[in-house]
């Protein structure tokens, strides 16, 4: 692959965006992944809509003082493994090879940029040189190597497997049990000290972005997968102190490669699910700001002089899943009928305030670039209760569903559910139980409402959580010809072929899929008015090297 040149897809993309065929959003997040940089891919839009491209100044920052956000404290030792809101504690240590940002551009981190072949199955990365870990060693592709083969080991159990398995690697039988490998010895090359190439079974866009995926911590290989207080990182902090349950603490490093950082230390405090001890702390002032913030926090928050709320227009949600191997969720008109039984619209309103998007049973968002619109599936009882009879249910179902208690929005989404449901008798019995309960048996009960965190791709999405085999497909679905049309997409630059497959993706998951999804939703979180430097990243990232507090 030449080095100097652009992919010959882009002018293409740039005709797209002209004509008005493709949005600003896709332009910039497409020609950025394809070896585009940032700013040039902004400056091409600008001129395109007439705009100028000027960098705003960013403010001198104060420096020094603690900053204390309040958020849970959870388990940190296995970050390969995280499900959760960990990585907020660990990528102030142990950074990612890109960065997608607030506004769902990816941008090289770790790495200088990177080359994608034309049939884009080959993408070359460059490191930066002047990376060092805090022990001084230099940051090698080595060391990259050894991350992407841990998180791609069956042994280490990540969810990076669910976006990867498609071009990376091969389903194989060992020892009686069905296991994964390597497709090929190259599949992950070395080219030197300090670069790298991946060598793809099929051809995959959004490589930059599956890197950025919140498993996906570049760890000191020697400490083996493990991380703690004292570990080893390329990070603007470290990691002093860690207590599950009560608070993590991080000193700021004055050897950092990068910008920043402006903090003396950084605190995540954790004051369990009450709502309204955040909001007591934070009026306070005992915390500078909320991590994430409730719905139902708003009005309060609103009322404090002394902060402002961030919200993001986002793909987060939660659906209601459906084991598909066990009754009476085996049968596809039992998983139809508990669709046609809601109405997402009206669970929007009591749940969500009105705040976000209806759900409509597939999971793609329609903030996601691939996004299809079907026609909008009504609420019908009456088919509800006609197909429950044709599946050998007269009479209809009784089951239960497990949910969480906090944030309060969940459970006042499944209770409004569960009053739709009975009108088509489909009998629910909610069991509500606080976090770290249902976090123990999230992808284990047979029926159940999952948080699912934003992405940037519908495709992301789609490949963790309903591909067959990875592990987090809670459902256990398994569709050859979804995981086929999958791969299609996924190999696809441009979005509208992209999205006519993504259409089909789509009326799968309506009619066969096993999820009745109710919403889509906004996010919040709350700081203090001397936060400076905060941008609210849809999934909630802190990115704690850009952050001071104004004394």
């Amino acid at each position: 692959m030449p080095e100097n040149r652009n992919h010959p897809y882009l002018p293409k993309l740039k005709r797209q965006l002209a004509e008005g065929r493709c949005s600003r959003r896709e332009f910039l997040r497409t020609a950025t992944l394809l070896g585009v940089s940032a700013g040039s891919a902004y400056a091409f839009a600008n001129k395109v809509a007439g705009l100028p491209f000027a960098r705003p100044a960013r403010a001198a920052m104060p420096r020094g003082g603690t900053l204390r956000i309040a958020m849970a404290v959870q388990e940190l030792t296995t970050p390969h493994t995280y499900q959760w809101s960990q990585y907020n504690i660990t990528r102030q240590v142990c950074q990612f090879l890109t960065r997608t940002g607030h506004d769902n551009i990816t941008r090289p981190m770790l790495t200088a940029g990177w080359k994608v072949s034309d049939d884009l199955r080959t993408w070359a990365f460059d490191l930066r040189p002047d990376v060092k870990w805090h022990n001084g060693r230099a940051f090698s592709a080595d060391d990259v190597i050894w991350n992407l083969k841990h998180l791609l080991d069956p042994n280490t159990g990540s969810s990076a497997v669910g976006l990867m398995k498609s071009y990376l690697l091969n389903e194989i039988e060992k020892d009686g049990k069905k296991s994964t490998e390597l497709w090929d010895a190259n599949a992950i090359e070395k080219l030197g000290d300090h670069s790298f190439r991946l060598n793809l079974k099929t051809a995959q866009l959004a490589i930059p972005e599956h890197l950025f995926h919140y498993t996906n911590h570049m760890l000191d290989p020697e400490e083996g997968g493990k991380f703690g207080v004292g570990s080893n990182g390329t990070g603007p902090f470290e990691l002093t102190e860690a207590v599950v349950g009560e608070k993590a603490v991080l000193k700021a490093r004055k050897d950092y490669w990068g910008e920043g950082p402006y903090l003396d230390e950084l605190h995540f405090i954790d004051l369990g699910e009450d709502p309204s001890t955040g909001i007591a702390a934070l009026q306070s002032r005992q915390v500078d700001g909320l991590y994430q913030t409730d719905i139902s926090q708003l009005d309060v928050l609103g009322k404090l002089p002394h902060v402002k709320v961030y919200d993001a227009t986002t793909a987060a949600t939660a659906v209601a899943r459906m084991k598909v191997d066990q009754k009476p969720f085996d049968d596809r008109r039992v998983r139809m009928a508990m669709k046609l039984a809601i109405d997402p619209e009206r669970v929007l309103q009591i749940a969500h305030r009105g705040k976000g998007l209806a759900g409509e049973h597939h999971h793609v968002c329609p903030i996601h670039p691939e996004y299809a619109e079907l026609p909008r599936m009504a609420r019908d009882v009456a088919k509800a209760k006609q197909l429950l009879a044709e599946a050998g249910y007269p009479d209809g179902i009784d089951t239960e569903i497990n949910c969480r208690n906090s944030p309060s929005w969940e459970l006042e989404a499944v209770q409004t559910m569960v009053e739709q449901w009975k009108e088509a008798n489909i009998r629910v019995k909610i069991n509500n139980m606080p976090s770290s309960a249902f976090w123990d048996i999230w992808n284990k009960v047979p029926f159940g409402f999952t948080e699912w965190s934003h992405r940037p791709l519908g495709t992301m999405v789609l490949s963790l959580a309903y591909r067959s085999g990875v592990p987090w497909n809670e459902s256990g679905y398994a569709n050859p010809e979804f995981d086929a049309l999958l791969t299609e997409a996924e190999g696809l630059a441009d979005v509208e072929a992209r999205r006519e497959v993504m259409a089909k993706l789509e009326r799968i998951l309506q009619e066969d899929g096993p999820v009745v999804q109710p919403l889509w939703r906004a996010r919040f979180a709350a700081y203090d008015v001397r936060v400076q430097g905060f941008q609210m990243h849809p999934t909630n990232y802190i990115f704690a090297e850009q952050l001071a507090v104004d004394s």
